[in-house]
């Protein structure tokens, strides 16, 4: 609830210092081509889904990064669609992973996971069972 409420209010001091700058007829076409920059983002993100799907498949990213490259450019067509300078400002910014990776390890405080069992550094030991018969 605070984060909504910061984002409300650094939102509403962004909006009206740059339409304060531009004017009304600037800002309405700026909410306008925001909004269809969203929405083709949106239409188009199933090629970026596969693309992504692909560099995943054959090892160039690894999982989290697929899912965060995912996850980062949705909402970044989302931000764009909706009005205002600061969701825009954040949309654009969201479309490249660099940004939303940072955003989830700085705001979000989500650390970057590895998995150990890809990289050999595997906490398991282990164990051969060797099964003794004793009626012998």
């Amino acid at each position: 609830m605070p984060y909504l409420l910061l984002y409300l209010f650094i939102e509403v001091l962004v909006s009206v210092e740059i339409a304060g700058r531009l004017g009304g007829l600037l800002t309405f076409g700026e909410i306008i081509l925001s909004a269809i920059i969203g929405f083709f983002l949106l239409t188009n993100f199933r090629y970026t889904l596969s693309k992504s799907m692909t560099a995943m498949t054959s090892g160039q990213i690894s999982v989290q990064d697929f899912q965060k490259m995912s996850l980062f450019t949705l909402i970044g067509a989302v931000l764009l669609i909706i009005p205002g300078f600061f969701s825009d400002i954040l949309g654009v910014l969201f479309q490249f992973s660099f940004f939303g990776t940072l955003f989830a390890t700085k705001v979000l405080n989500l650390k970057n996971k590895k998995n150990n069992y890809r990289e050999g550094k595997d906490d398991a030991i282990d164990v051969e069972v060797i099964d003794v018969d004793d009626s012998k």
